[in-house]
């Protein structure tokens, strides 16, 4: 099992701590320019387009038997939610608060764990959730932060559009010119590693301050998170594949998004920013234990 794990975790970690080297040293150079700013929006725009498209045709979904997965990759982000919006911690506002434990980082380190743990089979399953989390994010998320940018920021988003692309095709697969579903796939193979490597280097660029809140935060995310996702699966029939999907979602460390959108609508991103680069440091220890709890009892 240790061997198992060590091949799961270290490639996923590895590629990050490529990306933070890197940007520590760009950092570091005079007049050196580590802005990865259009990389990120080609990533966004065009590769992880990309590649929910031809994973939901590589992998399709079935809607109607998967709706207990869907309903329950929006309950893990509703419900940490609304326990969190019930707690205080001194010195965050609760939309900060939640903002972190609502949203996690389901795409940088999510999509390769869990194709690395539960196999390549189960990726229509992870792009389900990895679509809902971005979907809700630009929508609810963006409403928590300004009341009046969120309402229909999700029509904007690429991946809503490629997902139900790939799921109106998924059926019709033999209707696709063979060079459409290459070309999506070789485009698609580009995602992963670059978020893992993106994640290494805006890590690399902030610096953990108030170490003792973002302690406790994340402390607090991970408690929620266990307690959402049994809430979940008692209420739902979900299979254990899907569960375990569910189980390390709840349990991946406060998405670097939150940041930047906290930047952008002046919600505590100081703060914010100390929450996300010590959740990430901490997943270390956190995922592989939840990944091996998942392979032993699920």
């Amino acid at each position: 099992m240790l061997a198992t794990l060590l091949n799961i975790v270290i490639p996923v970690f590895a590629v990050v701590v490529v990306g933070f080297v890197i940007g520590r040293r760009q950092a570091n150079r005079p007049q050196s320019n580590s802005d990865m700013s259009f990389v990120n929006l080609a990533n966004v725009l065009v590769f992880c387009p990309a590649l929910v498209f031809s994973a939901l045709i590589e992998h399709p979904v079935q809607l109607s038997s998967s709706w207990p997965l869907i309903v329950a990759g929006v309950l893990v982000i509703i419900v940490p939610g609304a326990i969190l919006f019930s707690l205080r911690v001194k010195g965050l506002e609760r939309r900060t608060l939640a903002m972190g434990g609502m949203f996690r980082n389901t795409g940088n380190i999510g999509i390769p764990l869990m194709m690395l743990a539960y196999g390549d089979d189960k990726m229509g399953a992870i792009i389900i959730l990895f679509v809902l989390s971005n979907l809700v994010h630009f929508s609810l998320g963006l409403f928590m932060l300004s009341h009046t940018a969120g309402r229909w920021q999700w029509l904007k988003n690429p991946l809503v559009w490629a997902a139900l692309l790939g799921l109106g095709l998924a059926e019709h697969q033999a209707m696709l010119p063979n060079f459409v579903l290459t070309s999506s796939q070789l485009l698609g193979q580009i995602a992963v590693p670059l978020m893992l490597f993106a994640l290494g280097v805006r890590l690399a660029q902030g610096e953990i301050g108030h170490l003792g809140m973002a302690l406790r935060v994340n402390l607090i995310y991970l408690a929620v998170g266990a307690v959402s996702f049994l809430l979940v699966a008692w209420w739902l029939p979900l299979s254990t594949d899907w569960l375990q999907l569910l189980a390390l979602s709840v349990m991946l460390p406060p998405a670097v998004l939150n940041y930047l959108l906290c930047e952008q609508y002046q919600c505590q991103p100081n703060k914010m920013a100390s929450i996300v680069l010590l959740g990430n440091l901490m997943s270390v220890v956190t995922i592989p234990v939840v990944i091996y709890l998942t392979l032993a009892f699920i």
